[in-house]
C-alpha cells in the first residue's frame, strides 16, 4: 500500500470525511531536506469533516496529527493541512 492511501485510509477510519484530498507532493521537494529517493515524504491534505465543527484550526491539526503518529515519525516529512467543517 501507498503511503498516500495508507494516510487516505488512516484519515477516512478517523474523521468519515465528506470530502478528503491527499496529494504527495514530494516531486516538488526533491533535493531538499527530509526528501528521499522514491518519494512519498511531502503531503498536501485537504479534507471535510464534521469531526471538525467546534474545533480551532489548531486543534484540527492536532487531531491529524495524532491519528497521523507514526506516519510523521517515521516515514513522512511535511504535511500541509487544509481542514474544513462542512458547509450548511
Amino acid at each position: 500500500m501507498s503511503m498516500r492511501d495508507r494516510l487516505a485510509a488512516k484519515l477516512t477510519a478517523a474523521f468519515e470525511p465528506s470530502t478528503l484530498i491527499v496529494e504527495d507532493e514530494s516531486h516538488r521537494h526533491a533535493g531538499h531536506a527530509g526528501s528521499r529517493p522514491g518519494g512519498e515524504t511531502h503531503f498536501n491534505v485537504q479534507m471535510v469533516s464534521a469531526a471538525f465543527i467546534g474545533k480551532s484550526r489548531v486543534e484540527r491539526h492536532r487531531m491529524v496529527h495524532a491519528v497521523l503518529e507514526a506516519e510523521l515519525r517515521d516515514s513522512v516529512h511535511a504535511l500541509a493541512l487544509k481542514l474544513e467543517t462542512p458547509s450548511a
